[in-house]
């Protein structure tokens, strides 16, 4: 070998493991055509309660609870049509509530529903409505208090207090996480409200209790404590589900961290912090490397492959190295985000011709595969959002690969022994 091919291959191998790889991304047009399909198929709660943080995050961050900041009691000019959609929800549901609760009074959901967590991820998009006075007439803080005290006082506790997920049976469910603790979070900042943030964090403190799996590194099942009278338990550690309970600490952790008690709840933050880390380093070990995708179980190489959970999954990477500097699993989310966002000749890979995320979970059958899934557009737009303000943050740990292990000290070994034979 001469010199200067030497020299020429130990400058590839550097530049490709070491250097910062340029990012792949998704165009405006496919961004909007993915919101576009969000907006058309998002009907059930919690793909609502979804769809509206999905559009806070990418479309009017000061609104986010990732902004860091106690949202703004007004909505400017400029940001009236971006945030219109996420009011739109909040008004749908409200003015529809009495008919769909059959006119009752008192502690309710927002929606009638099986399920007494998911319409509570509606819930923060009606507290923004009411908080920022939308002057419409619509009850905005009634509705929000009925479905805090249905949540308290009508739905099943466990002994010690974890909330049930479910109305008519006792019953846990790790999607939960994403549903009812941001809910807790958000209205305890906007009435400087401590109690409601701690619960919020109680919550997933009992829920990591309940349904962690400390045989399986740590991975989360996904329903436990039911008798089967509904829905079985399901003991599998489902990828959607740690990835919905990664996504739900990280909103509660912005959220304690934006209101005044963020210094009092340090050791909240923390643990916050480390359980989705846990969820992390349970989860990355298994992903399917050829592919850069989850199984639909992450340990279980006999169910088919998910981009769903992928996409959630590294938007929490994202989103952790944000809020706490946490870095170790940035180089996986960068490849898994890169897979999911490629392009061939024939277009996007990883969606249809009009703009659906493929492969992905039934989201209505979670043990199946199935396709035109809201939430796994939703998990698109929150991943795109992660990810930008990740970019504009100063892509903070890019170089992360430097510090992962022996594939790529092997590597950078080897490159420094492609330079040093120049040297001969």
């Amino acid at each position: 070998m001469t010199k200067s091919h030497a020299l020429t291959v130990a400058l590839c191998l550097f530049a490709f493991n070491v250097l910062p790889i340029s990012a792949q991304n998704l165009t405006e047009d496919q961004t909007s055509n993915v919101i576009s399909r969000l907006a058309q198929s998002a009907m059930h709660p919690w793909e609502l309660g979804t769809r509206a943080q999905a559009l806070l995050e990418h479309d009017v961050r000061q609104f986010s609870v990732f902004s860091l900041t106690i949202p703004p009691s007004s909505i400017p000019s400029n940001t009236t049509s971006a945030i219109a959609p996420v009011f739109s929800i909040a008004t749908g549901v409200v003015k529809n509530r009495a008919e769909s609760n059959v006119n009752i009074t008192g502690p309710q959901p927002l929606v009638a529903d099986s399920s007494a967590g998911d319409p509570a991820s509606i819930g923060p998009a009606v507290l923004l409505a009411n908080w920022t006075n939308l002057g419409d007439g619509v009850d905005y803080a009634g509705a929000a208090l009925d479905q805090l005290n249905f949540l308290y006082d009508k739905v099943p506790h466990t002994s010690d207090g974890a909330i049930s997920h479910r109305t008519d049976v006792l019953q846990l469910w790790s999607d939960f996480v994403y549903m009812v603790p941001p809910f807790l979070a958000y209205y305890g900042l906007l009435t400087n409200n401590q109690t409601l943030l701690t619960d919020a964090y109680t919550q997933i403190s009992l829920y990591r209790k309940y349904l962690r799996d400390t045989t399986a590194n740590n991975l989360w099942e996904h329903i436990v404590l039911g008798n089967g009278s509904e829905v079985a338990n399901d003991p599998g550690h489902w990828s959607t589900g740690n990835a919905w309970a990664a996504a739900g600490m990280l909103r509660v952790l912005a959220t304690i961290q934006a209101s005044p008690f963020s210094s009092d709840m340090s050791s909240q933050r923390n643990d916050l912090a480390n359980w989705v880390s846990e969820i992390h380093d349970a989860m990355y070990p298994h992903l399917n490397t050829t592919t850069n995708l989850f199984y639909n179980y992450a340990d279980d190489m006999s169910t088919f492959l998910d981009a769903a959970s992928t996409a959630l999954l590294a938007s929490t990477v994202y989103r952790l190295s944000l809020l706490r500097s946490v870095h170790t699993h940035l180089p996986t989310a960068e490849k898994c985000r890169k897979t999911l966002f490629s392009s061939n000749s024939s277009g996007l890979v990883h969606f249809s011709s009009d703009g659906w995320l493929t492969p992905v979970v039934n989201p209505d059958s979670f043990g199946n595969e199935g396709s035109d899934s809201p939430e796994s557009e939703a998990f698109v737009v929150e991943l795109q959002a992660a990810w930008t303000d990740w970019v504009n943050a100063g892509s903070q740990g890019a170089n992360g690969a430097l510090r992962l292990g022996p594939v790529n000290s092997f590597i950078i070994l080897v490159a420094a022994l492609f330079m040093s034979m120049l040297l001969v």
